[in-house]
């Protein structure tokens, strides 16, 4: 019999601290480790994780994915996946005990949702962020919805789930599965080695929307996001809002909700007194969200010349 949901913990070159406490969690799990499987996904790691890190439970296997970069991971586990509902873990993620449980409960309960997901994160910092960097901690998935949101449109960006903690029908991921591997522009997000590209869990989430059904968020479903020190590093918060800016850009251009911005003299003249008014830190992290909002225009029309007519 197949398990009732396959949890799909995809990492590269792991923090062993983090990873351990990651297992550690899944091990408190409420629900039975004989209804649930557990894929470790080890993508191109400089040292290669041993089968024996998953000794403990009936159903875990450990696969090696040698291409870089958090979409073929995914797109690894969810080939290998048997259960109707897959889970996403990161390996910097603890699952509260009765997260696979309540993940279940959902699943039956809203049977027109195609994906849901976490809407309590609790941080756990390593150092503690300043304050000038509060307005950006979103961009790291530490944030609480205030209450549960479902929605069947797009960009509706309170229902939709992060990929941290993320659940969806395997059907759904399927779907997902076929779309990404015939469309270059969709490799493109995603974290690939130091790359710090984004959005491929709201591709993933939007999906279920394409196929008729909704996404959610519930505040019943917590984690705590293991956040090392570098994480509130200015530097490293600029570059994940560019690789921000580049992949929101791009799923919003080539599904529909997005137009090439403006570039003459007025509209600089704008933005310079834009950011005359903010602060040193908002500056930068703006300009690097406009630095990947420009490259992902410039890819697009590159892409554009070499893409099938009607893509």
């Amino acid at each position: 019999m197949n398990p009732a949901l396959s949890v799909i913990l995809c990492t590269h070159n792991p923090r062993p601290d983090y990873l351990s406490r990651t297992l550690d969690a899944l091990k408190r799990q409420s629900l039975a480790v004989e209804q649930w499987e557990l894929l470790l996904i080890d993508n191109a790691s400089r040292d290669r994780l041993e089968p024996g890190l998953l000794a403990w439970h009936p159903h875990g296997r450990v696969l090696h994915e040698a291409e870089l970069g958090l979409t073929p991971a995914r797109l690894r586990g969810i080939a290998e996946a048997t259960a109707d509902l897959l889970v996403w873990v990161d390996d910097d993620n603890l699952l509260a005990p009765d997260y696979l449980a309540e993940a279940e409960r959902i699943s039956s309960a809203w049977p027109a949702l195609g994906a849901w997901g976490c809407g309590h994160f609790e941080p756990e910092w390593e150092a503690k962020p300043s304050a000038d960097l509060t307005p950006f901690l979103a961009y790291l998935a530490v944030h609480r919805a205030a209450r549960d949101r479902w929605s069947n449109r797009l960009f509706d960006y309170e229902a939709t789930p992060a990929g941290a903690g993320m659940c969806v029908r395997a059907a759904i991921a399927r779907r997902y599965a076929s779309q990404v591997r015939d469309d270059p522009r969709r490799k493109l997000l995603g974290r690939t080695g130091q790359s710090l590209s984004a959005c491929e869990d709201f591709d993933l989430a939007f999906c279920a929307i394409d196929a008729g059904l909704g996404t959610g968020v519930f505040t019943t479903l917590r984690l705590t996001h293991l956040m090392p020190a570098g994480r509130v590093d200015p530097a490293y918060l600029e570059r994940l809002a560019e690789g921000h800016g580049f992949a929101s850009t791009l799923i919003h251009a080539w599904r529909g909700g997005a137009r090439a911005p403006r570039t003459g003299l007025l509209a600089r003249l704008r933005e310079q007194r834009f950011l005359r008014a903010l602060s040193p830190v908002e500056r930068r992290v703006r300009l690097a969200l406009k630095r990947g909002e420009t490259r992902a225009w410039r890819t697009l029309a590159e892409m554009e010349r070499t893409l099938p007519p009607g893509s």
